[in-house]
């Protein structure tokens, strides 16, 4: 399924900080913690609890959390389907880069173990 400009322009658009509430409610209606969401940030992103709180604070959209971000070189270890896209078929970057975030926080709430969100052999 390939995504439109629209739909892109979109998610580069939207603030992390509207997104991160619903992240931490569905790990935690699963379950798992507010800390455990934030060591699969921490992965993917490079970004600590004071980086990130930095960045939830200055409301920052996808596209400039992402350019902040450090990403981490396992990144494009992370496949499969999230909201109707196969990640590996996703050609814009930063659309990418959502999805793998939404794809950890998914494996999270579903009681992954985090050695496998983490992508470690």
């Amino acid at each position: 399924m390939k995504t439109t400009p629209e739909h892109d322009a979109r998610i580069a658009k939207m603030t992390f900080a509207s997104v991160y509430p619903h992240y931490i409610n569905k790990v935690e209606k699963k379950g798992r913690t507010k800390e455990a969401l934030h060591q699969v940030i921490e992965w993917l992103t490079g970004f600590d609890n004071k980086k990130l709180k930095k960045q939830l604070d200055e409301k920052v959209t996808f596209e400039t959390f992402f350019k902040n971000a450090k990403l981490n070189p396992n990144a494009h270890l992370i496949t499969g389907t999230i909201c109707g896209y196969r990640i590996e078929e996703i050609e814009t970057p930063l659309t990418k880069q959502v999805r793998y975030l939404d794809k950890l926080v998914d494996e999270l709430a579903k009681g992954k173990k985090m050695e496998k969100i983490l992508r470690q052999v």
